[in-house]
């Protein structure tokens, strides 16, 4: 059976693209391979952004992205679900990795080349951002990798890296493989502009717990089609975000006439979004009520961590103890 790993930032409000990109996902694979699911809200990862060195906002959170997973239905019971700095061997296993990994490789990555560009002084935490990333997932000896497209070179990295740990000390580490999720590559941001994202703002994202009165304001003054400048000029829902948004909360016979609608200038953009908040609402609303419930009963949101953590770390002490014997440490006793 296939042991999956993937982990989720806490650096924001829990949007529709983490629920559709990742969250959805989880509770599907979570069914698939049960324990051998291992997901965690990487806080240590989060340290990258400026505005996560906040004691009080970081761990609200982290708080509040455990809480969203499990209101979606990922349970704690089915799958293994933690806080990263809570399992240490984390930042141990991510330093060893830090001495097989040339600079150069990591100043090539993407994601660092794009953050650094908008940053006056950049924090070494961001150039070996991707090393703590492929521990955490050889950690576990993890072979299967849900993640977005953008995160294919820290993919390729992690095999990278596990193929020169195997080398220089034995047969140790999976190389393991990317999984992505078809339906939602690349949500589109609420304002327009480029992908969903919480480091894009609060202006960008539909939020997964955001009150459903913000939500349709945010929808309501969304850009459209830029070709229906009147309500009598036909578009294309393909070139809207409101028609991206349909394919993701509508049903089918929605869409249908939502696009039939728009390409003949039978409905309006505004008619289009009350049409799009309906399927929003349905969707929304359950997991908005068990997220309050979760509120209400905090002490089952830490305990199930707790457990996570206990359970991390039984998978993950033995696989460093293995790798401190190949590395050569000392050992006492």
């Amino acid at each position: 059976m296939p042991r999956v790993f993937s982990g989720i930032q806490p650096t924001g409000e829990p949007h529709i693209g983490n629920y559709f990109g990742a969250m959805q996902n989880y509770v599907k694979l979570g069914d698939l391979y049960g324990k051998n699911s291992i997901y965690c809200v990487v806080d240590l990862h989060a340290l990258t952004s400026p505005t996560s060195f906040d004691r009080h906002l970081l761990s609200q959170r982290t708080f509040d992205m455990a809480l969203a997973n499990f209101a979606v239905g990922l349970d704690p019971q089915k799958v293994t679900f933690f806080v990263q700095s809570h399992v240490p061997e984390h930042q141990e296993l991510s330093w060893i990795f830090t001495n097989l990994t040339p600079v150069g490789e990591l100043e090539r990555m993407t994601q660092y080349k794009d953050k650094s560009e908008q940053l006056e002084s950049i924090p070494a935490g961001l150039l070996m951002y991707p090393v703590l990333m492929a521990a955490d997932i050889l950690l576990y000896k993890a072979d299967t990798v849900p993640v977005g497209e953008d995160q294919t070179q820290h993919i390729e990295l992690t095999r990278e890296i596990a193929r020169k740990f195997n080398h220089a000390f034995g047969d140790t580490f999976p190389e393991p493989r990317a999984e992505y999720n078809r339906q939602a590559l690349r949500i589109p941001g609420v304002d327009g502009n480029g992908k969903m994202g919480k480091s894009k703002g609060e202006t960008s994202t539909l939020g997964l717990l955001e009150p459903l009165d913000s939500i349709w304001q945010k929808l309501r003054v969304a850009p459209t089609d830029p070709a229906r400048v009147r309500r009598t000029d036909p578009g294309d829902p393909d070139k809207c975000l409101i028609g991206d948004y349909h394919k993701l909360f509508s049903d089918l016979p929605t869409i249908e006439l939502v696009y039939q609608g728009c390409r003949t200038a039978g409905i309006g953009c505004v008619d289009c979004k009350k049409l799009l908040m309906q399927g929003v609402t349905a969707h929304l609303t359950p997991i908005q009520a068990r997220a309050e419930e979760l509120r209400r009963d905090p002490d089952y949101v830490r305990d199930a961590l707790a457990q996570g953590a206990r359970e991390a770390r039984a998978i993950a002490a033995p696989i460093m103890d293995e790798v401190r014997a190949k590395v050569g440490f000392l050992k006492l006793g």
